[in-house]
């Protein structure tokens, strides 16, 4: 209800009527003026409303008389009365019927009760009604009614002084409420001209409309009060407070800044008063470093810092905010100021509130815009807007350096302080609590050890403050931790939302314009004359503000970004980065862009990460270090002491491997961000698109993203072992990364043509830099650029040719990298570039557009010139797909693609010769009809280089079966080929008759076809001599067939062309390559493929082929003999062939010569004459002149040996002959001889040559040593040979025979061979070489026993090279200077031939004791012959036994010297006869010596019996001994008068030596009683003592002999046994050696034999010396009986048991004597 309304009116008057009532009756008794006033009222009262219509108006006119009971009633100071009388003045002042006067009047009473302190909460309520309902008061009323509040502020109650402040605060605002209403009204009147400003204000006062001035007054009075001067106008003032004063200050300010943008006056004072205060209320604040102590230093007359300054800075944010403009200068050092307060030094809630104050400016950009035009664009200016950047940058960096002063190097993470102390320190590194090791739920920043946790502060995009808020607090609140780096870090991420928001909306609308005005240009518009010369353009300012704020954003947000500990956060830094980044290059910045690039790309990656672009792009900034009052900002690069949770752990990309590098999942955070920057803002990166590939590049490594297919990066298994290990929380972002790395390069298709360079050229050089990395290890490239550049190039097929040079020139490098994983994704490229490139439907078609065509096929070719296989395979399975898709349509494409297919070399691997292959039989199989002809032969050439390469033989090998292919195409094509060549030919021999040069063309006679062949057989030819065995074989045999299937095509010139050019050309080369094959072992062909060791070698594969070749060569030789003879020189031919053949028999290798041999025969029966008539008649097909057929010289008798040119003229002439049916002509027979006898000096030369020792050093691995078959076949060959040289035979070709035979014996066998040829150690059986050996003897031997008398002088050569053979058993014979151990390789271990004497013991024994039979067989037959007496056949054979006699025991083979034993005994019984019956002649004189030796050497053998001998067997070996000893007691010493003396005397030492047998001292104990010889010793006894004692003495010298044994016997006996006596008595207790012992049984044995002996003999036989030795015997006998041993005991018994016999009476035995 309004208060004018007329039922307002009726209540009002009512209601004043029954106040005026309650007045008179409280005032009845105690104030009756106060009644009488209040009763006049009432009447006043009714009066007015009776007379008046406007009852309002009328009031309002008479309200002092109306007020006046009212103001008496209060001047009573009674409690009741007075709120009684305050009420009703309220209601009246609610109606407004209060005059001024009245409202005079009524503030008075207030004051009064003021002063008396009565109701003072009533006086607050009554002086704001009175003021906010109506504008009655002014001027020095107003003044007062303002004053009164302000004093009751100042009371002793709270409640008071609350209520009071409240309304002050409310009565200031109405005061300029009013003057506001008052400006509304006014403002359709006139303008006033603007009054002169003046100094004095007062003049300026008077200008005012009265609001105003009130307004002006009241301003001006609170700057006074707060500076603590007197105030003009609100007299009465008794005290003030700064910080009251202030807080209403800044709610004018805030709330009414149109009154000060208006009024000139009001700006006055702001000029000249508010901001002088300001700055000078700052003083204390400025000069303030927060000392060691945390009281504050010596205090200033304020006390409360706090209140003050928090007030200031919201005063100086209110000015700021909305005073710019007039305020520039003062604004400047607000500012400057501001940034002050955020030095480290000041105390930690003056930073807070400072940094609320800038956040406050950051969230309004166009306020920074206009900062950044009034200072930072001015010359002489402070740079503002950048001082206030940095300033926040550097107050982030020193919350991380200095340790905030609550929270001392917050080492012992938050304390409970901050709420979060549970969460917090599990992040706090050294907190314990970080065991945890998990994601904190508090968001936080950490860095290089100080934590500080991140509030939520503001929303984005407004500035809440919390401590600029706390007015009520005096003292300085405790910030909490982390408070104003959140503040801060909202502060800056606001700046940097509100800057590139707002560029990038002008920038927007600019475009827009642009657009409109139809202005495709990129140029900026021309701004200049939309605006004020003095605006700097548009663009300018917004450069200029990145330009100011970029380093310390960069510098701030890099350091937060490494601290970061919250997703949240680091987003919204990231965020920041890249939204200046794209706005640096919207701008066209680059150093600022290729900045924040460089920050991103830094945290994405790894701390400490060495990546060279990286690295001096920033050193390029951090040079720039920025100064801030002193204070440096400098760009931090990223710590590695972050906790960040570990999501990846990878190689880094680096030339050194250095260990593993490990990804947060921040810098999987940072690296989307980069991936987000590259796909929105490619456009602007332009140059930076380096850094940011290089840095996505490094990212893909690190994470194992490896390119598949097109280029697309896909997560790829860890190349290097484990070195990469991704958790499963990045396991599913990486198929997230990848897609967006592939859609990035996908978008390159919408980039400008400038652009799409930038990024190619970026890739190239990121892909060289991967490249220099990749050189010199073999470290797994990086990939990246490669597949990227493909990607491009793929999206950007139809723009193709401006990118294919670049882009193909620079992959065709990276192709021949040597890395190889970097070849072949370089070969990737290329390739798929190239099939894509001929797939895609360009327009014009490709099939139109040659030009386009052969660019794209070009780098197909230059592919070739890489020497890398892989990269080569590439190139080849590309050309393969390009037959199958491409290959009808090539056309004159051919020679490149076959080109291509044939640039195979063989350093290249087996697969890519494989593919290329592939290519081929493609070629081969499906194009050769469509190909031009002249192509054919490149074809045949290609096929061939196939055949040549030594990569993959399967592939030669089926080459070569191409070829035959190919053979058989011409073959059914021929006419159609012929023809077309021919065409060809005449135009290029017109060609070549222009230019006056021959017709440079290979086989140029022959025809264009025939040469297709000859190409054909000289590939072949080639392949024939290829160095794998299996190709030469497969190429002979194609080539042998081919010349036989298809031969007949060619023409006859044509052959003399095969026979010379191909065949004996590939003779010679097969010869000299085998004649220098190597002789290394090879180890293991190609793979698995196991070698035979027949083929081990290069030599022995050569051999194959020799072998081979021969053998064709020989066959077409055979078969197209009549077509061949044909040609003139046929029989040269023939000679080189023969030629050839030798020089085979004579190669060093054992199968070709064995081979040869055989070719040998078959040439040999070739010549043969054939006396066929059904040859057809050739002669005269072939024209031969008749002067050929000569009649033939026979020459002269004897064996000629003819000059092999003669022998070929007549085996020309022969051949002439034979082929006509006439009779041989004389000198056939003869001539026939002469060829056996030139086979004879052939296998002679062939014979010496192959069995010479080498004559190298000892060491010579080289030395060729022929094989046993071979040296078998060329000695079977003899025999057969023999029979038709018999005739004419001689003793030298015996001995040339000889020593062959014996040369090809003593050859050694390779271990290799040996398991085959050599028998196993237990049977005794000839090798088939000594077999032939023997046999051919035998043949001779045969052949002279049937021969003429004439030929058996031969026997005792045929003995000689027997015995020779014999010998072996002991000496084998050496081979030149060959140690057997390096011709017996000890690969094989059945039988290693080390020392000579292991490999003789298996080889030559049987061989020796074979020949030693032959040889006693022999001389059965033949000891009579007058040869064999005179040449002293015996005393050889004696000879040559000694050896393995007196070796015995230390034979190779036991059976050795018992054969020798045997054979001894059995030529002895034949020989020794015969020897008796010539003693006279002399002839054996020698022979004597020499037996007595061999017995000597055999009975007392220097070799020890090997230790395993059993008892038995040595008992059988002493029964040998015994035989002998047996053969002289029966075959010599009886016929002691035939025989030489000394011989006799030598067997009678012997036997005397035999009978006592002193032991060597080698023998072990055990052995000793078994290998003395007692029964060998008993039988050399009795013989000795028979002889000795025998009647059949035939000469006193003989019975001389026997006498003297037998004293050296006993002599012997005597000191044996005395030396053992004395042995034993000075030995005492110890036993003595066993041998010695051993000799005394064998004396004492003897002795007892002896005795035996004296007693069977006839007494007059017996010498008496000797008796007196036996006697003598005794004693000393006698002496042995203290002796220890009972071994020696029991054999003194027996030795003494026969003395009884010389127990007799003394007088007998002395006439005994006399007589």
């Amino acid at each position: 209800m309004s208060t004018t309304s007329p039922e307002a009116v009726k209540k009002l008057l009512e209601n004043m009527q029954t106040d005026l009532r309650s007045l008179s009756m409280e005032c009845k008794k105690k104030f009756p003026p106060v009644k009488e006033a209040a009763e006049s009222g009432i009447v006043k009262i009714k009066t007015i409303a009776a007379r008046n219509t406007d009852i309002l108006a009328a009031l309002k006119e008479n309200s002092s008389e109306v007020v006046q009971p009212f103001l008496m009633g209060c001047g009573t100071k009674e409690p009741k009365i007075t709120q009684l009388c305050l009420a009703a003045i309220q209601r009246l002042m609610s109606h407004e019927v209060v005059s001024e006067t009245a409202a005079g009047n009524i503030i008075n009473m207030l004051w009064q009760l003021m002063e008396n302190g009565l109701e003072e909460l009533k006086l607050l309520q009554t002086v704001l009604v009175l003021l906010t309902t109506n504008t009655v008061v002014h001027d020095e009323v107003l003044s007062k009614a303002i004053v009164l509040c302000f004093r009751l502020h100042f009371t002793k109650d709270n409640i008071t002084n609350n209520t009071a402040a409240a309304t002050v605060r409310q009565v200031v605002t109405v005061v300029f409420e009013r003057m506001v209403a008052e400006d509304e009204r006014c403002k359709g009147m006139a303008e006033e001209p603007p009054p002169v400003q003046g100094n004095s204000n007062r003049r300026s006062v008077s200008t005012l409309r009265p609001s105003a001035k009130d307004a002006y007054m009241l301003f001006q009075d609170l700057c006074q009060l707060v500076n603590a001067d007197a105030p003009y106008w609100l007299v009465g003032m008794t005290e003030m407070t700064r910080t009251f004063g202030l807080e209403l200050l800044e709610s004018v300010l805030n709330d009414f800044p149109q009154v000060f943008l208006q009024h000139q006056e009001f700006s006055f004072l702001l000029k000249e008063r508010v901001c002088p205060l300001v700055i000078k209320l700052f003083s204390p604040n400025i000069k303030f470093r927060q000392g060691n102590s945390s009281a504050a230093s010596p205090a200033p007359v304020e006390k409360p810092y706090f209140p003050i300054c928090m007030r200031l800075l919201r005063v100086v944010s209110v000015l700021i905010k909305h005073f710019y403009s007039l305020l520039v200068t003062e604004c400047e050092i607000f500012l400057s100021l501001l940034v002050k307060f955020l030095d480290g030094e000041k105390p930690q809630w003056l930073r807070a509130v400072a940094v609320e104050s800038v956040h406050r400016l950051c969230v309004q950009p166009h306020l920074l815009r206009s900062f950044c035009q009034s200072y930072d664009m001015k010359q002489h200016s402070t740079k503002v807007f950048r001082d206030i950047v940095n300033a926040l940058g550097s107050f982030i960096q020193s919350l991380f350096i200095v340790p905030s002063a609550g929270n001392p190097a917050s080492i012992n993470a938050p304390a409970g302080g901050s709420g979060s102390s549970g969460q917090g320190s599990s992040q706090g590194g050294q907190g314990s609590a970080s065991v945890s090791g998990g994601l904190t739920t508090q968001a936080a920043f950490e860095y290089r050890g100080t934590w500080i946790p991140l509030m939520n502060v503001s929303v984005q995009g407004s500035a809440k403050a919390t401590y600029l808020e706390m007015l009520d607090k005096v003292e300085p609140p405790s910030i909490p931790e982390g408070y104003a780096m959140s503040v801060a870090f909202s502060a800056l991420l606001d700046l940097v939302r509100g800057i590139t928001s707002m560029i990038d909306r002008e920038l927007a609308k600019e475009e827009e314009e642009r657009e409109a005005a139809g202005q495709g240009s990129s140029e900026p518009p021309p701004t200049q004359s939309q605006s004020s010369p003095e605006e700097p353009l548009a663009h300018q300012v917004w450069e200029e503000m990145v330009s100011a704020c970029w380093c310390g954003l960069l510098a701030a947000l890099s350091l937060l970004l490494d601290a970061s500990t919250d997703e949240t956060a680091t987003e919204n830094i990231l965020k920041a980065e890249m939204t200046m980044a794209a706005l640096c290059g919207r701008l066209g910045l680059v150093t600022p862009r290729d900045a924040f690039i460089t920050a991103i790309c830094k945290a994405s990656l790894p701390p400490h990460y060495a990546l060279t672009v990286l690295n001096s792009n920033a050193a390029n900034i951090s040079n720039k270090t920025y100064s801030i009052q002193g204070q440096n900002v400098q760009i931090i690069s990223p710590s590695s002491e972050s906790h960040q949770q570990v999501v990846a752990v990878g190689q880094p990309l680096s030339v050194q491997p250095q260990g593993t590098v490990v990804l947060t999942a921040k810098n999987i955070q940072c690296m989307r961000t980069l991936l987000n920057l590259a796909h929105c803002h490619g456009a602007v990166l332009g140059t930076s698109w380096q850094l940011v590939l290089a840095t996505l590049q490094h990212l893909v490594w690190i994470l194992g993203l490896k390119p598949g297919v097109g280029g697309a990066l896909k997560p790829g298994r860890a190349v290097e072992g484990t070195s990469t290990v991704l958790t499963t929380a990045v396991m599913t972002d990486l198929p997230v990364i990848s897609n967006i790395l592939s859609r990035l390069f996908e978008s390159s298709q919408y980039l400008d043509d400038v652009s799409l360079h930038h990024l190619i050229n970026a890739l190239c050089s990121l892909s060289m830099e991967a490249m220099e990395m990749a050189y010199g290890n073999n470290k797994e490239p990086s990939l990246f650029a490669v597949a990227k550049l493909l990607e491009t190039g793929l999206v950007n097929m139809d723009r193709i040719e401006i990118l294919w040079r670049p882009l193909t020139a620079h992959l065709l490098e990276v192709c021949q990298h040597p890395n190889a994983r970097m070849r072949e994704w370089g070969a990737e490229a290329v390739t798929s570039l190239i099939k894509a490139g001929l797939a895609y439907k360009h327009d014009p078609p490709l099939s139109q557009n040659q030009r386009l065509q052969l660019l794209l096929l070009n780098p197909l070719k230059e592919l070739s010139n890489v020497l890398h296989a892989d990269i080569r395979q590439k190139q080849l399975e590309c050309v393969l797909q390009i037959l199958q898709s491409q290959g009808d349509s090539l056309g004159p494409g051919w020679p490149l693609v076959l080109g291509v297919i044939g640039a195979i070399r063989n350093d290249q691997g087996e697969s890519l010769i494989r593919t290329a292959f592939q290519c081929l039989q493609l070629v081969v199989t499906d194009f050769l009809p469509t190909m031009p002809c002249t192509c054919l032969q490149i074809v045949v050439n290609v096929a061939g280089s196939f055949g040549l390469q030594n990569q993959e033989l399967n592939i030669s090998l089926t080459s070569i079966g191409l070829l035959w292919n190919i053979s058989d195409y011409f073959f059914q094509r021929g006419e159609a080929i012929t023809e077309e060549l021919e065409k060809e030919e005449a135009i290029l021999e017109k060609q070549a008759q222009e230019k006056g040069e021959p017709l440079n063309r290979p086989f140029h006679p022959a025809p264009p076809f025939d040469c297709l062949w000859l190409c054909l057989y000289a590939k072949l030819g080639e392949l024939c001599v290829d160095p794998r065995p299996a190709v030469r074989k497969s190429a002979g045999q194609t080539m042998f067939s081919t010349i036989a299937a298809h031969g007949t095509l060619l023409q006859q010139p044509t052959w003399h062309i095969v026979v010379w050019k191909v065949l004996f050309h590939l003779l010679d080369c097969v010869r000299k390559s085998s004649t220098t094959a190597d002789k290394e072992k090879i180890e293991s062909g190609g793979g698995n493929i196991l070698i035979h060791h027949s083929r081990d070698t290069a030599e022995k594969q050569w051999a194959e082929t020799w072998v081979l070749t021969l053998a064709g060569v020989a066959r077409i030789f055979n078969t197209r003999r009549y077509l061949l003879q044909q040609l003139g020189d046929f029989f040269k031919a023939w000679e080189v062939l023969l030629d050839h053949i030798q020089s085979a028999a004579l190669s060093k290798n054992n199968e070709v010569s064995l081979a040869a041999l055989k070719s040998f025969q078959e040439i040999l029966q070739l010549v043969t004459p054939v006396k066929d008539t059904d040859k057809p008649d050739a002669l005269a097909a072939m024209g031969v002149p008749p002067v050929l057929i000569d009649p033939l010289t026979a020459s002269g008798p004897g064996r000629p040996l003819l000059r092999s040119d003669s022998l070929a003229e007549r085996l020309a002439q022969r051949y002439s002959n034979n082929t006509q049916p006439t009779a041989p002509p004389p000198g056939e027979e003869l001539d026939d001889s002469a060829l056996w006898w030139s086979a004879w000096n052939t296998w002679y030369r062939t014979g010496i040559e192959c069995t010479r020792p080498p004559t190298g050093s000892t060491g010579d691995k080289l030395a060729f040593v022929p094989s046993q078959p071979f040296l078998t076949a060329l000695v079977q060959i003899f025999p057969a040979l023999y029979q038709h040289i018999a005739g004419s035979f001689s003793m030298e070709d015996l001995r040339k025979l000889g020593v062959i035979l014996h040369g090809a014996v003593s050859v050694p066998i390779s271990s290799d061979a040996s398991p085959f040829i050599l028998p196993s150690y237990t049977e005794a059986v000839l090798t088939s070489l000594q077999e032939a050996v023997l046999t051919a003897l035998d043949v001779l031997q045969k052949a002279i026993c049937v021969g003429p008398e004439n030929l058996q002088v031969m026997y005792p050569a045929i003995f000689e090279q027997l015995l020779q053979f014999v010998e072996f058993s002991c000496k084998p014979p050496q081979y030149g200077k060959i140690e057997t151990k390096h011709v017996a390789n000890a690969k094989y271990n059945q039988i290693q031939l080390f020392a000579p004497a292991e490999w003789v013991a298996l080889n030559y024994v049987p061989f020796a004791e074979k020949s030693l039979e032959v040889v006693v067989d022999l001389y059965h037959k033949t000891a009579c012959h007058k040869a064999v007496i005179n040449e002293k056949v015996l005393e050889n054979i004696i000879k040559t036994l000694r050896m393995p006699l007196g070796l015995k025991y230390a034979c190779p083979a036991e059976s050795t010297w018992k054969l020798a034993v045997s054979s001894l005994l059995k030529v002895l019984s034949i020989g020794l006869p015969v020897a008796r019956q010539h003693a006279s002649s002399g002839k054996f004189d020698t022979m004597w010596p020499e037996l007595a030796n061999a017995f000597e050497d055999f009975l007392f053998t220097k070799s020890t019996p090997p230790d395993n001998l059993s008892i038995q067997e040595f008992q059988k070996n002493e029964a040998i001994d015994v035989e002998v000893v047996q053969l002289i007691s029966t075959e010599i010493l009886p016929f002691a008068n035939f025989i030489p003396k000394d011989f006799v005397g030598q067997i009678m030492a012997m036997l005397n030596k035999g009978s006592i047998h002193s032991q060597s001292s080698s023998f072990t104990e055990a052995e000793i009683d078994v290998r003395m010889r007692e029964e060998f010793s008993k039988v050399c006894f009795e013989t000795l003592l028979q002889f000795s004692f025998s009647n059949k003495v035939s000469t006193p010298q003989e019975g001389y002999i026997s006498r003297m044994a037998l004293s050296v016997l006993l002599q012997r006996a005597q000191d044996v046994l005395q030396r053992y006596v004395e042995d034993e008595r000075l030995s005492g207790r110890c036993p003595l050696p066993r041998q010695q012992v051993t000799e005394i049984i064998f004396v004492l044995k003897a002795v007892s034999t002896l005795m035996d002996s004296l007693k069977k003999t006839q007494p007059e036989n017996v010498d008496g010396n000797t008796w007196a030795q036996v006697i003598a015997l005794y004693p000393t006998l006698v002496e042995c009986i203290t002796c220890s041993s009972s071994e020696i005991s029991s054999a003194l018994k027996e030795a003494l048991g026969p003395f009884k016999d010389f127990m007799q009476p003394p007088a007998s035995k002395v006439q005994n004597g006399e007589s």
